[in-house]
């Protein structure tokens, strides 16, 4: 029989697993930034062309960041940037510095997606996500509410499984973030267009890559691309709304990872091209 105490065991055993495969994820991105070219797309991110389009207040920001890392050093912040990199991945598989670097990995990620980010923008007709950044933030904010609990016994919450609060507010915070993802889904131009972000991903990849992308646009295609645009507006919005009401999580859940896995390997291209820089 099952006791609470070693249940509680088994979440905490989770949530470690997750936090080593996130840091596993991490080590993969800092691996890639090492293409030289990585350090040229930093500078040319910082260009501010990506504020064109954007209201007053983000253009505002985002030429007064490009002029803070151009004094800087453009290239010596793409280092300091694959630094950090290594050291949070280090943090998250070894587990050693957390909650302390996890709580850097929210700020680091905050100001990526406030600057190459362009705070999930440009708000301008093609626009379809909120961007990787913010994600990762919250991913980041999860790890160090449950690390924080990791060290509790059962007997200080013996009414109060000590993962409840980090599961509800993350699940809230994803929610909020996948409505944000539907809201662009449900814009006409996506709606019209969603086969041509598949499209886009293919310059560059590798023979086995663009061979699985172009076999997916081949169906979306036969389907219908506005049929498509469609099904994903909807379950995105399925998706975010079992998020926050936390309802039918036992398939929704399922369902969020195998659509996340498709839009990965699809639209994203499995985190590629990787040339000549790596995303």
């Amino acid at each position: 029989m099952k006791t609470p105490q070693s249940l509680e065991l088994r979440r905490k055993q989770a949530f470690g697993a997750v936090r080593i495969l996130f840091g596993l994820i991490w080590l993969i991105n800092t691996w890639l930034q090492l293409d030289p070219a990585y350090s040229m797309h930093f500078l040319g991110t910082f260009s501010a062309d990506w504020v064109s389009g954007q209201p007053a207040w983000i253009a505002g920001y985002g030429h007064w960041m490009a002029q803070l890392v151009q004094q800087l050093g453009a290239q010596t912040m793409a280092y300091a940037t694959i630094a950090l990199d290594a050291i949070l991945a280090a943090s998250l598989i070894t587990g050693v510095g957390v909650p302390l670097l996890a709580w850097v990995g929210v700020i680091y990620n905050l100001w990526l997606w406030s600057t190459v980010g362009g705070f999930g923008g440009p708000y301008t007709q093609g626009a379809t996500d909120p961007g990787t950044a913010i994600i990762y933030a919250l991913c980041f904010l999860l790890v160090v509410w449950t690390r924080s609990w990791e060290g509790l016994s059962f007997s200080k919450a013996p009414h109060r499984p000590i993962y409840a609060p980090a599961i509800h507010t993350a699940r809230i915070l994803f929610g909020i973030l996948w409505a944000f993802d539907a809201y662009w889904k449900w814009q006409p131009y996506f709606l019209t267009h969603a086969v041509t972000y598949l499209q886009q991903a293919l310059p560059g990849e590798p023979a086995w890559i663009a061979a699985y992308i172009s076999f997916f646009i081949s169906v979306i295609t036969w389907a219908g691309p506005v049929l498509f645009g469609y099904f994903a507006a909807i379950i995105e919005s399925i998706i975010a709304f079992y998020l926050i009401i936390g309802r039918g999580l036992r398939w929704v859940i399922p369902v969020g990872i195998a659509y996340s896995i498709g839009v990965w390997t699809t639209a994203e291209g499995w985190g590629a091209p990787f040339l000549p820089w790596s995303r």
